[in-house]
């Protein structure tokens, strides 16, 4: 029982209560977007030689899923939250961005029709969301 309640005083829990739900409205909204876009059916898609060539598919993933996470990181933009609890935040969304990259892999391989599971999307989400936390810890911690 001692070890549990060590653990739990030491999260950083009563900080998120001082962040106003509405503020991750953004992040949520561009979730459901994200949702949306891995479920359209792969022959509604463009085709271009040249963008698959370039791998410009895995550029869309970075992009995608690095927005996503920072969109849940900048409600601790500019709160009291102390800096060691915002980082450790940080490094969760990056965290859970980068797992909702492989489960929307795992959601177009078994229920989006004509579309495939991809390992490197699920790297470059990955990517996208490590970038972000990145991004994150340079610009939302600033003093």
């Amino acid at each position: 029982m001692y070890f549990f309640s060590e653990i739990s005083n030491s999260l950083p829990m009563q900080a998120v209560n001082k962040v106003a739900f509405k503020k991750f409205i953004p992040g949520i909204i561009w979730l459901g977007v994200v949702l949306g876009l891995v479920m359209i059916p792969g022959k509604q898609l463009p085709e271009s030689e040249f963008l698959f060539e370039i791998d410009f598919d895995k550029f869309v993933h970075v992009g995608i899923f690095g927005l996503l996470a920072v969109l849940f990181c900048w409600p601790f933009y500019k709160t009291d939250t102390p800096r060691k609890n915002r980082i450790i935040y940080f490094i969760v969304i990056a965290l859970l961005t980068s797992a909702v990259g492989y489960c929307t892999e795992l959601m177009q391989k078994y229920w989006a029709e004509g579309r495939s599971y991809d390992l490197m999307d699920w790297l470059a989400d990955s990517t996208g969301a490590l970038g972000a936390f990145i991004f994150s810890r340079i610009i939302f911690l600033k003093k």
